[in-house]
């Protein structure tokens, strides 16, 4: 199969304008791909496409795709690259219609932009389909002509990334419990010699005095885990890392306040914060990006038992603070809180670490982006202008004293788990909590609830768990690690 792109017509006479390959194709086709477009009806909406068999023997199917205003660019309204959003959706489209007809490689044309194509090809076609007797064809999709292989095949390594994460929060949790999550990254991680992965047991958080992060797990009968990977991609193996901390909680039932039964299955995408900053390390490794980063991912399950938090109880957390636990459902700032603390070991350039944490998140920016929390405006510009060029975005929320209040005012503890007001503010009070536990200069927190799963929303990611924003905390690193080189 091969597909080709088609910009919108600038004027009305509605004649196809191809990309390069496209003209290319055309011509060695003598004129008919043209010609049957402008017969096919009205020129080609962005995103849609038109199929044609018969034309080259070496492509027996071609899929012509839309791919909008052709000189796109940043669209300041939608805080995105247009174009190469227009080429992530019309290239997943064309390559899932290749699928559909069963034909097993694909040429894509790069459409002006290869590693957006190659974006759009590898996510387009991702589906968790493991434990299925019935899978859909496999489908190879490789650039079409030579020139931007490089580009190519960078694009294929950031989608990969993303479809690693989307992987793991897809499968179930008796699939992924912590110490499997654990594995599958160490073994993702062991052709790398410049990377050291550490898998913790239950003896080393005791030993850590990680009481917050110990007292979710103690209500499942799976131990819990705490991840520590090591990437030593900078010159200086002394140079200040990058540290992502992960929220790892392999299946979340609520606890003693337990969620209601409906859609709770999906709470096994609960370690969404690990997977995508996981996956963002073995992506980071596998384009060995010059920077070191360290990956931390508490993992455990939430589960109500004779042992479990009750609400009311009070915990210790690995700074001293106590914290009084009045819903056993807020559970993953509990393991952060000792996690960030940990973080504080490194001498971190920056912490960011990521949560599935609040429902409020998904209330007030819905799936259309993160809502980032953070005490550093050159860490946000940083965040901010990476997820532009990914289009997997971010938007800045506040992190006010306002909201510290309400988790400080608390009449048996250091700081509650939940904010005084109860629902106001879920996702603010829930940041609040964990400014707590972090006294570093650079510390973002990205509560990526709202973005965990896709229904329609992201035209070129299938239904299901999402893995975002993956791609997004790798252009982050990677800008990172051109700021340690200037």
């Amino acid at each position: 199969g091969l597909i080709l792109g088609v910009y919108s017509s600038e004027k009305d006479d509605g004649a196809a304008q191809f990309t390069s390959a496209g003209d290319a194709f055309d011509r060695l086709v003598s004129g008919k791909l043209r010609a049957l477009l402008s017969l096919c009806g009205p020129p080609l909406k962005k995103g849609k496409t038109r199929i044609f068999h018969g034309l080259h023997q070496d492509f027996p199917s071609v899929v012509v795709v839309g791919l909008g205003k052709k000189n796109a660019g940043i669209n300041e309204q939608e805080n995105w690259n247009e174009g190469k959003e227009n080429i992530r959706t019309a290239v997943a489209v064309g390559c899932r219609q290749i699928q559909d007809l069963e034909i097993p490689c694909v040429e894509v044309d790069p459409c002006g932009d290869a590693q957006a194509a190659a974006e759009g090809a590898v996510l387009g076609l991702h589906e968790y389909n493991e434990l299925k007797q019935k899978k859909k064809p496999v489908v190879t999709p490789q650039l079409h002509g030579s020139a931007e292989s490089q580009a190519w095949q960078k694009g294929v390594i950031y989608a990969e990334g993303q479809n690693l994460a989307r992987y793991l929060m897809e499968a179930p949790a008796n699939y992924i419990t912590p110490i499997k999550f654990a594995e599958h990254i160490e073994q993702k991680l062991r052709t790398f010699s410049n990377v050291k992965v550490h898998i913790r047991p239950e003896s080393w958080i005791t030993t850590q005095e990680m009481g917050a992060f110990l007292s979710v797990a103690k209500g499942s009968a799976e131990p819990p885990i705490f991840l520590e990977i090591h990437y030593l991609g900078g010159a200086n193996t002394d140079d200040s890392p990058l540290v992502f901390v992960g929220k790892g909680v392999t299946f979340d039932s609520g606890g003693i306040s337990l969620k209601p039964s409906s859609g709770m299955d999906a709470m096994r995408a609960d370690m969404g914060g690990a997977a995508t900053v996981c996956s963002a390390i073995v992506t980071a490794a596998a384009l060995n990006l010059p920077l070191n980063i360290i990956g931390l991912a508490p993992l455990c399950e939430n589960m109500p038992s004779g042992k479990a938090n009750k609400p009311g109880d009070v915990v210790r957390a690995k700074n001293g603070k106590t914290i009084q636990v009045d819903n056993t459902d807020a559970e993953g700032r509990l393991l952060l809180a000792d996690a960030l603390c940990y973080a504080h070991n490194f001498n971190a350039r920056a912490i960011v670490n990521a949560a599935t944490l609040t429902g409020a998140m998904d209330v007030a920016l819905g799936s259309a982006a993160t809502g980032v929390f953070t005490n550093s405006s050159w860490l946000w510009t940083h965040l901010y202008e990476a997820s532009i060029l990914t289009g997997d975005r971010v938007w800045r929320m506040p992190l006010f004293e306002h909201y510290t209040k309400q988790v400080t005012d608390c009449p048996l503890a250091d700081v509650s788990n939940i904010g005084k007001y109860s629902r106001a503010g879920g996702a603010c009070t829930a940041a609040a909590f964990l400014k707590e536990f972090v006294t570093a200069a650079h510390w973002a927190h990205l509560d990526i609830a709202g973005v965990m799963s896709n229904k329609d929303e992201v035209p070129y990611l299938r239904k299901g768990m999402a893995g975002r924003p993956t791609r997004t905390l790798v252009e982050f690193a990677a800008r990172l690690s051109q700021d340690s080189h200037n």
